[in-house]
């Protein structure tokens, strides 16, 4: 058992190479493969992250004195906002509005993936009693490194919500958001969770997917190294057509989906839609302990139906047939509500070094707190379940 109570080390690493992949791994644990080595390495490696896309690499690993990775965090020094999904442009703005410098930031989160897990780790090596002293040291750390880079602010996104509780003591400002997830109460197959919705709910995903079947399209579900080279390109293509059809420039690159396979496995399922033996569209999944994690999605074209056929209705149906608790759809779309995925609190933590910013950015998120969960309550009353889903 681990000694926490020894002369303790945080570090500041350029790249995830600096460390292990064991070690890091110790501290990120199995539940959620965003915050794995792989993952990251991933995104290094590939080039999606780097100083040249403004996403530098400064992870945070505590060590004791004898070298022993006993806490890990994911950080990166950020010169923009991009790829976030937790927005801060109007703070920005507002700030450098009035004469201040926002950029560069401190981001503490997992590049381009919007998706709740921990953020600020601790080894499995370590006793449970010492788990919230060295989460704390973490987070303390952060502000440290702030203060000595001269640095506006400190961003903790999508972290769990017993992070989120224990950080505020540290002068970070707490602010909620909301996503839609589908829970499986223990359904044998894709028609039981139908039995439970209303009827004019059950009426319409049944003549979604009928449509579907019509028009032709068959469905693969690939995980880790059967994902071949071609099918990466055909995703990769697909990837390229969502982003530039919404937001533009790509941040994920080729090289990026190509190492998946090779790092994290089975962690990584891709559900492909065929025409006549064409890969015609795409939705890339990860996979966590009890977990279905959907990302990203592409298609070739504009077929009815085929994005909610690909992206929720085979992941429900995997979700089942291989004992996930919960799949999470990503980021916005309250179509999702009626298809069965809905509203759930994701959490963010901000620290902020001046005090005029900061009080403004408190006022602004009492008030949007207020508002998320009124409009959380709204959403769950469109609920398409007969009995309402506990």
């Amino acid at each position: 058992m681990q000694d926490t109570h020894a002369v303790l080390q945080a570090k500041v690493l350029s790249t995830i190479h600096e460390v292990k992949a064991d070690d890091w791994d110790s501290c990120a644990g199995n539940s959620n493969p965003f915050i794995s080595h792989a993952f990251l390495s991933s995104l290094e490696d590939s080039h999606s992250t780097g100083a040249d896309v403004g996403w530098m690499p400064q992870h945070i690993v505590i060590e004791d004195n004898n070298g022993c990775v006993l806490a890990a965090a994911p950080l990166y020094l950020k010169n923009h906002s991009y790829g976030e999904y937790v927005f801060d442009w109007g703070w920005a703005d507002a700030y450098e509005r009035a004469g201040g410098r926002y950029y560069p930031k401190l981001q503490c989160s997992i590049p381009f993936t919007p998706v709740t897990g921990p953020r600020l780790l601790v080894s499995s090596k370590v006793p449970e009693i010492e788990y919230v002293r060295l989460r704390k040291s973490l987070a303390a750390t952060m502000v440290d490194l702030a203060q000595k880079m001269d640095i506006s602010s400190i961003h903790l996104t999508f972290l769990e919500r017993s992070e989120w509780e224990m950080v505020p003591e540290l002068g970070y400002m707490q602010r909620i958001g909301q996503q839609f997830h589908w829970l499986n109460r223990n359904y044998r197959n894709f028609d039981d969770f139908l039995s439970v919705l209303v009827s004019r709910k059950r009426k319409q995903l049944r003549k979604e997917r009928q449509k579907i079947r019509e028009m032709g399209f068959t469905f693969r579900t690939l995980r880790g190294d059967e994902i071949t080279e071609s099918y990466w390109d055909s995703f990769y293509q697909f990837y390229r057509n969502t982003t530039e059809k919404k937001w533009g420039p790509s941040y994920l690159t080729k090289t990026f989906f190509r190492l998946l396979s090779e790092r994290l496995g089975d962690a990584v399922l891709l559900i492909c839609a065929e025409n006549a033996g064409k890969p015609i569209a795409g939705a890339l999944n990860f996979l966590g302990n009890e977990t279905v994690f959907g990302r990203n999605w592409g298609c070739d074209g504009n077929y009815k139906f085929l994005h909610f056929e690909t992206c929720y209705y085979q992941a429900i149906e995997f979700a089942i047939q291989h004992g996930f608790k919960w799949v999470e759809a990503g980021a916005q779309g309250t179509h999702k509500i009626q298809r069965g995925y809905l509203p759930n609190t994701t959490y963010s933590a901000h620290w902020v070094a001046d005090p005029n910013l900061r009080h403004g950015i408190e006022r602004f998120l009492d008030e949007e707190r207020h508002m998320v969960k009124a409009e959380i309550t709204a959403l769950a009353n469109l609920s398409p379940y007969r009995i309402p889903e506990t």
